[in-house]
């Protein structure tokens, strides 16, 4: 298992408080109430004190009892008073921390989406979904739970104990002194109980996240665990997992409680040098029996905070913990093209930009020499150049990891390639912003990847100021608008999740409209039919043959039925181009193309089913 070295606590504290610094006038209006808080809260044993004595005062018969009476109902009134303002107080600083930790909440998850959606693509290829979601609520939580609790209780529990402190010195200052001792001891064991707690907090985090993120790809793929039967093995690694956290938490709770025993054993012991010091000191006279009651009061008022200190320190270690994992994926480097593509121009304006003015004999797309590898390693993609004149279409046609989705992926920008160059209308492609690049080149895959919303919101994903007219025209030419109008809310019926209440060939339809209506002078068709049956094909065909009508179009083409009216054909093997021709050419020239087609005349779907194409 890999570690993954973190900064110290107090400064992803730290680092917290300034990244949510906007948040500042609401911390000042919550330490505010804890101020106020703090200082009703010590006017307390003063009144107690002082009732004290005026009590003990009339027993003994040094005062009258009817004024005796009277003062101590002033100083319960005053007693009264002075709860009564920690109550109103209290619960107004409790306003402002649930309005400042929703906020924080906002400010986190915001700045989080926002550089997931900037994120390099091979950063998701290493991450499962449900990981990002289970860690985006994990660590959030626990660092807007810290951050509410803190800011509610610090403040009075600072200024409380530096008022017990200048109080008890004022009466008696080893009283200080053993403060004094006691604060810093119980820190330094705290600190010492933490490091082991933030690594075993980690280990434990790590299981869960691993846990939930496969729950998140199972349900999302629940007719597939269902199909192959795998309910039970799915369940026993989930179990698994989450078992593994028991272990860890034994541990974890062993280690914390040891320690924590230690601390309130230091602590016990100095409290009862403190309280004998007190019960000795009025036993001689030097304090009266009001000032005993008041030092007492103060004293369990100065043992609070520390007590208190195990629960900060515990929410703390969650968020310190939470946060490591939030800020080591805000501090993944982007693409410089990523993360300023939110500042271009809206997305329907985009959408509509004119297609590129070319030189005359230029070509639209062109790669030049491109090698490629996903991670450090072997290749694989090998000096791969070609060329699409405007208008032109041609087809990618290779063996299973040929390479064919991997330069649609370098087209799209999704990734850099390691050498060589790609040109998009005689610009390269890393000079251009992502967003231009990427709104001139519509996009059908072999899934759909449709959302959850409406038929009328997923036409309109790379359009969103579209018309319903607009909406419509794109459905019609995309031989779609039959079977949406005979939906019961027509455009506005609800898909459910990646488009699963509609078939293959129906999602396939919406993806062509949503490419149609998009209107980018460059397409590309991602094996967009391999996954339809013959007669889903043919009606989606249909659409694809209107949406290619003067586009230049590159094709990753599974069956060959789909590439018979391209221009020209790119045939790959091992991740290297092979042959460039004509279908025609191809047909004749004894290379992959002219196998598949040899097979395919032929009929022999044995040995066709052996060669696989897909990919």
């Amino acid at each position: 298992m890999n570690r993954r070295s973190y900064p110290g606590g107090v400064s992803s504290l730290l680092r917290i408080a300034r990244f949510t610094r906007e948040l500042t006038p609401l911390y000042l209006a919550i330490i505010a109430c804890s101020v106020l808080t703090a200082v009703a809260g010590l006017a307390v044993p003063f009144l107690i004190g002082r009732a004290t004595d005026t009590v003990a005062a009339a027993l003994a018969g040094s005062t009258p009892v009817d004024a005796a009476l009277r003062t101590a109902i002033w100083l319960a009134a005053a007693l009264l008073l002075a709860e009564l303002v920690q109550t109103v107080l209290s619960n107004v600083g409790g306003w402002y921390g649930d309005v400042m930790s929703n906020r924080m909440r906002t400010i986190l998850s915001v700045r989080y989406y926002d550089k997931l959606l900037h994120l390099p693509q091979s950063w998701f290829d290493a991450e499962l979904t449900g990981t990002i979601v289970a860690r985006l609520n994990r660590s959030i939580t626990e660092i807007t739970n810290f951050a509410k609790m803190f800011s509610n209780m610090f403040a009075t529990l600072l200024i409380t104990t530096a008022a017990v402190l200048a109080i008890s010195a004022w009466y008696a200052w080893p009283l200080t002194v053993l403060l004094l001792i006691v604060f810093p001891v119980y820190v330094w064991l705290t600190a010492l109980t933490s490091k082991r707690w933030q690594r075993l907090e980690g280990d434990k985090n790590e299981q869960i996240d691993i846990a939930s993120g496969r729950f998140a790809e199972v349900v999302g793929q629940i007719r597939v665990v269902k199909s192959f039967v795998r309910e039970r093995s799915e369940l026993q690694d989930f179990t698994t997992r989450f078992r593994a956290t028991d272990s860890i938490t034994a541990a974890q709770s062993s280690h914390w409680h040891r320690m924590d025993s230690l601390r309130r054993a230091v602590l016990n012991i100095v409290f009862f040098g403190i309280y004998a010091i007190i019960f000795e000191r009025t036993v001689h006279g030097a304090f009266t029996l009001g000032e005993m009651v008041l030092l007492i009061q103060l004293m369990t008022m100065a043992r609070q905070p520390v007590q208190n200190m195990s629960f900060v320190i515990d929410t703390a270690q969650h968020a310190i913990a939470g946060s490591k994992d939030y800020f080591r994926v805000m501090e993944t480097e982007v693409d410089d093209r990523a993360a300023s593509i939110m500042a271009q121009a809206d997305d329907a304006q985009q959408a509509s930009a004119p297609a590129p003015q070319l030189a005359p004999g230029q070509a639209m797309v062109s790669f030049d020499d491109v090698s490629f590898a996903y991670e450090k390693g072997e290749d694989v993609l090998h000096h791969i150049s070609f060329d699409i004149a405007p208008g032109e279409k041609v087809a990618l046609v290779g063996e299973s990891g040929g390479g064919k989705s991997t330069i649609v992926n370098l087209l799209l920008g999704l990734y850099s390639a390691r050498e060589g160059r790609i040109e998009v209308a005689g610009h390269q492609i890393d000079t251009i912003p992502l967003v231009r690049l990427r709104s001139r080149i519509g996009v059908v895959f072999q899934d759909a990847a449709l959302f959850s919303g409406t038929i009328r919101e997923n036409i309109a994903y790379g359009y969103p100021g579209a018309t319903d007219e607009q909406v419509r025209a794109a459905a019609v030419r995309a031989n779609a608008d039959r079977f949406i109008e005979r939906f019961e809310h027509g455009y506005d019926q609800v898909i459910g999740e990646r488009g699963l209440k509609l078939s293959g060939g129906q999602r396939q339809r919406i993806a062509v409209a949503r490419a149609i209506l998009k209107d980018a002078p460059i397409l590309v068709l991602d094996e967009a039919t391999s996954a339809l049956d013959t007669k889903a094909e043919r009606q989606v065909q249909a659409g694809l043959d209107e949406l290619m009508r003067g586009r230049t179009s590159l094709i990753i083409a599974h069956r060959l039925s789909t590439i018979a009216g391209v221009d020209r054909i790119v045939t790959l093997r091992d991740g290297r181009v092979d042959e460039i021709g004509s279908p025609a050419e191809l047909a004749v020239s004894g290379g992959i193309y002219a196998q598949l087609l040899e097979l395919q005349t032929a009929g022999n779907t044995k040995k066709l089913a052996s060669f696989d194409i897909t990919g």
